[in-house]
């Protein structure tokens, strides 16, 4: 069985399944969870400030 598994064989899915993907699906799933849930958190001050001074040094940069 472990060696099905490594050789990228897929679990098998219930008959009649409407979902091709099988336990992909879960796992896209959770992913989009996760990153709707890290796009959505507010970022640091810190990390706002940092990019700030970032985005001031390119632009007087670019003025050279």
């Amino acid at each position: 069985m472990k060696d099905s598994l490594a050789l990228g064989a897929s679990t098998p899915r219930a008959k009649g399944s409407a979902d091709p993907l099988g336990v992909n699906s879960e796992i896209g799933r959770k992913l989009k969870q996760y990153y709707d849930e890290l796009v959505s958190d507010d970022v640091p001050d810190r990390f706002a400030q940092l990019l700030s001074q970032l985005e001031a040094a390119e632009t007087t940069r670019k003025g050279d």
